[in-house]
Formats: structure tokens, sequence, C-alpha cells
């Protein structure tokens, strides 16, 4: 149900607004009025019917996009890759993978979304590159001023005269975070894969590099950066070894590095500043405190920052992988750490709101009801809806990864084989191989709460074979959910109550509101267990956001806020009522009200 007016037009400078008369008091930019749109290329839609997804493919799919009334697209990397990690090891920063096509066709799909007033970000790695990138086999042959452009050392020998590596540092895909390259005779560090070398950020001509790349890329039209694990460009001096008892050994020493802060202003100051651009920086066990001062013109330049801590409520002491890991999440806990992001960057700096992405599992099968956790499943659609009021509710600039508009859910993989994620299959391979585990069916539990695979499948667009991703007759890259039947773009479009539809309603409202962008944020009823209430107030003009996050019915107490004459603005049910207070919401009811004001 929706109650609001039509959505004004969107336009490069800006987004026609409501509360013109606040407007002097309102510190406005374009990005944090716009909604973003992340798409993973490999799986949103294949042109060629290779079974991976492309470039031209996405192309297709722009009036989709516009239909949908997102502002901004965000594209996962698309560069010239061997695709180890499936993009995120750049071997050439300047190409394009082949499998996704040409440099013409990224221009032809740059100018179809600016031709319908939306703008293009490109994710941007520079923590590491390709072992196959050319400043790599530079490296590694020690060429002139390319032989540190790399983190190189020399390791020690264990007893039998092998070689070991220099720290007790460990991958974030499992292992050692060093591997020997026998060319050059010493370790190299990878925090990632080890086809995943780190860059030496220590070194100016690195640094000077990475700039007239990211120059390079401005120059071409790009509206902005996603700027993937940044905090981790700065390494400790001396590379000392961690705390063996943590579960990532040496974290502490390349997380927030001592210059983390200048090398990322100097990128700022060299390149970004000289461009109407967006950033939004990936750092993770980030503080609203630390936060500040890497947001904005008085920190470090970036715009926003993508940080983890409400993601971490369902995962236990030891880590998304332990067996014994806690799935379950507690309501209260979530609005603890969602409350303190929107205080503390209510005055300083911009909140990025997500739930999703590309490195987590499905939304609604972690935060609602897929049917495959404690619920059977009946209240995907409501959940889905009610995830969708609250991204596009609260304070800061909304991030919808691809599917989440038509709730896709995560997948039963049934065997290893069918993983493509590196972290996954590493993590689960040392379990088994230092006896954690015995086999696969012992971890699969784990694997199809939180492998990455789960965001990656392929985008469901109809009830077609292969779910219209690709042609009848290809091999997807990784499998498709098997209820690609009857969740897929095609029947959410002819069903007017569908996911989709409350989505597009919500946009529309976010686009029609000021209030809803740029209003304090105030948090109401903050231990209850299954209610999620809070306000969004600009000037005379108030909004109420109640979500009963959970499958039960739980009766609304809204104190002493006056709530008489309360008009329902959107909801996921269709009779709901129009003065909350004392009334009960049913299962992940989500509704949001305009309280009466005086003019």
């Amino acid at each position: 149900m929706s109650q609001h007016d039509s959505k004004p037009a969107r336009g490069r400078s800006g987004t026609a607004r409501t509360n013109d008369d606040a407007s002097a008091e309102i510190d406005r930019a374009w990005w944090k009025e716009a909604v973003v749109y992340q798409i993973y290329p490999r799986s949103f839609n294949d042109s060629d019917g290779d079974g991976v997804g492309d470039i031209p493919g996405i192309t297709e799919k722009v009036s989709y996009l516009d239909e949908l009334g997102v502002d901004v697209v965000w594209l996962c990397p698309v560069y010239g890759s061997p695709n180890a990690d499936n993009g995120y090891d750049i071997s050439d920063y300047r190409s394009i993978m082949d499998e996704f096509g040409t440099m013409d066709d990224w221009e032809e799909l740059l100018d179809a979304l600016h031709d319908r007033d939306m703008r293009l970000i490109m994710d941007l790695v520079v923590n590491h590159t390709s072992n196959e990138h050319e400043w790599f086999q530079r490296s590694r042959r020690r060429e002139g001023t390319y032989e540190d452009y790399y983190i190189w050392r020399d390791g020690d020998t264990d007893e039998d005269g092998d070689p070991t590596p220099p720290n007790n540092w460990k991958s974030f895909f499992g292992g050692p975070a060093w591997t020997y390259d026998e060319e050059r005779g010493q370790w190299y560090l990878h925090l990632f894969d080890e086809n995943q070398p780190d860059l030496n950020w220590r070194n100016s001509d690195v640094r000077e590099a990475v700039k007239e790349m990211i120059t390079s890329w401005l120059e071409r039209g790009i509206d902005g950066f996603r700027m993937d694990a940044l905090h981790h460009l700065s390494k400790a001096e001396g590379l000392p070894d961690g705390d063996p008892e943590e579960s990532l050994p040496g974290s502490d020493y390349y997380t927030y590095g001592p210059n983390l802060h200048e090398y990322i202003r100097e990128v700022y100051d060299d390149t970004l500043s000289n461009y109407d651009v967006m950033t939004v920086a990936e750092m993770g066990e980030m503080s609203a405190e630390r936060a500040a001062t890497y947001l904005g013109e008085d920190g470090a330049g970036l715009d926003m920052i993508f940080e983890f801590e409400h993601l971490g409520v369902d995962v236990g002491p030891n880590g998304p992988w332990d067996p014994d890991e806690r799935s379950d999440w507690d309501l209260s806990e979530f609005k603890e750490i969602i409350d303190r992001k929107q205080r503390g960057l209510a005055d300083e700096g911009w909140n990025a709101l997500f739930l999703g992405n590309h490195d987590v599992p499905r939304i609604v099968s972690r935060f609602g009801d897929d049917g495959t956790g404690s619920g059977d499943g009946a209240y995907r659609r409501k959940s889905a809806k009610l995830i969708a009021t609250f991204l596009l509710t609260m304070r800061g600039t909304p991030y919808v990864y691809q599917g989440e508009e038509i709730g896709m859910t995560n997948v039963d993989f049934e065997s290893l084989d069918e993983i493509d994620d590196p972290a996954t299959l590493g993590i689960v391979e040392e379990l088994i191989a230092e006896g954690t585990v015995e086999s696969y069916d012992e971890v699969r539990e784990t694997v199809n709460q939180r492998s990455r695979d789960h965001a990656r499948t392929p985008m469901q667009w109809s009830d077609a074979p292969n779910a219209g991703f690709t042609d009848e007759d290809a091999d997807p890259w990784l499998k498709c959910n098997a209820n690609y039947e009857t969740v897929n773009v095609e029947a959410a479009r002819a069903d007017e109550d569908s996911i989709l539809h409350h989505y597009r309603d919500l946009i529309d409202l976010r686009h029609d509101r000021d209030v809803l962008v740029y209003g304090d944020y105030e948090l109401l009823l903050p231990n209850d267990e299954q209610l999620y209430v809070y306000t969004r107030t600009l000037v005379d003009e108030t909004i109420l956001v109640v979500l009963n996050w959970s499958d039960e019915p739980a009766t609304v107490d809204t104190g002493d806020l006056d709530v008489a004459g309360a008009d329902v603005v959107i909801s996921n049910y269709d009779d709901t009522p129009a003065n909350p207070d004392g009334k009960t919401f049913r299962p992940y009811e989500a509704t949001v009200y305009r309280l009466a004001c005086e003019r």
C-alpha cells in the first residue's frame, strides 16, 4: 500500500525535493540523495550465451534500473583479470576483462546510464593486484623502480632446510599470508588469495601510479569509486608476528596502519578533489569516532564508509566459520549498533546503509524469513519488504544489491564442487586439513549460511531455463537458485503487491521527501526484542517508522509521542491501522507514518 506523491524528475545535478523552506539549513549533496544499486557483472545478465554475465547484458537492463528508480550503479570490477577472485585480482586497470566485453561496451553502458540521469561508480581495488599484473611480473624480476612495488621479504628455514614465511600472518582466504616466489627467491605478502599480492604503499612510485590510474578513469566520466579493502593499505613497520591465539594473527598490524590516513588523503588531494564524484570505502572495524577522522574535507576526504559491525550480530566470538558459531541474532543488539552509527555521524559524516553485498549471504535469508532457518518461509515477502523499509528510511545513502529487490535467497550448495568462492574453498579445505571437520557434509550447514557465493548466483529474471540469465542450452558459471521459477523479475513486475513494487514505492518516497534523507533520527523502544521503531524529523515534519522484525505479533507503545492524526504513508500490509499506539502489529509488519504537525 502506498500513499505518496509521484516521483519527481531526477537529474545529474540533484533531485527535486520537498521541504524547500528548510533548504538553507541542509548540507545537500547529490550522493546523499541517491539510491545506489550494486551490480555483480558476472551474475547479472549474460548477453552472448556463454554462461557469464557481461557489460552488454547490463546495458540491456538499464531500462529496468531506471524503472526501479535508482540513481547510481556501482559496478563490481570489470577490469582485465585472470579471475582468481572474480575480478578483484586485477591484471590491467586500463582494460576490460574479455569475458565482460570491450572498452567500447563499457562506454556504451556509461552513456546509457548518463542518458537516463543515472551515474556510475567503479570498484577501486588498490590494496593488491593480480600476480599477472605487469607491475608484479617486473617486480619479481627486480626491474628498476618496480623492485619494491610489492611487499617482499626473506623468510627463515625449518628443520629440513625448507623456506618458512617471514611472519605468522594468516590470509583472509585461509593459510599463510605469504607465498614463496621461486623466480625472485623471496616471499611476497598477500592478505587475500595467493594470486593477489599486496602493493607496497610505502613506495611513492606505487602511489603515483595508482593516482594516475584513478585520474584516467575520472577523465572517462565516471562518477566515483567504491574502494575495496582500503583499511589494509598501510602495514606496521617491521611486519611483526601477530598473536597466535587470534583467528587472524597479524590483523592488528595490517588494519588501520600508521600511514593509512596520509595515503587516503593524498589520493583525495591529488585526484578525487578535482571532480564532482562520490566515494565509499570498505573499512571494517570502524567506530563512528574513527570514521569521522576519515570523512569529509576535515578528514581524509571520503564521503562514506562501509563498516560491518552490524553484520556481526549473528557471528560468534571465534568468527563465522566456527562450527559452534552463533547463527541467531538479537534485535536489541542490532538496534544499539545502528543507533550508535546514526548518532555518531549525525553532525559529522554520512552513513552508508546496507545489509547485503557481493561478500555476504542474502539479506532475506539472514535477517528475514526465507524458510531455511527457524521460519518456514511464509513471510519471505513480508520480511523482504520490512528490510527494504528499514534500508530506505534510515539516515544515509542506501545501497541495494542486485536481487534484493525481488527477495532472492540463499542457495543449498550440496557439495564443495558447487562452490566457486576462493574464500569459502580455502577455509573449508583448511578446516578439513587441520582435522576440525572430516568432510564437507560437516560444514555444509555453515557454508549454506555464510558463503559469499549466495550473493553471486545468477540474477533471476524469469521462470525460463537458467532463470533467464543466459541461454537455455548454456551452462551458468554458478548454479541458479532452484526457486527461480517463482522468485524472478518477470513475476514480480506482474504482481502489484510484489517486493519489487515495494522497493520502487520506497525509492520514490525517499526521492520525494527530504525528511527521509536529511531528517534527524531518534530511536524508540531500544530494548524491545520484536519492534524496531524510530522517527525521522526535519523542521516541522516527522516520519514514524514501525517495524515488527519478528514472526510473532507485537503490540506498539509509542509512549509520549503524539501519534493522533498519523497518516499511513506506506506499509507492507493492506489494512494497517492509522494510529499505531496500542495496536498489535502482525509478523514482519512494516509501516511508515507521517505525524500531524502544525504549520
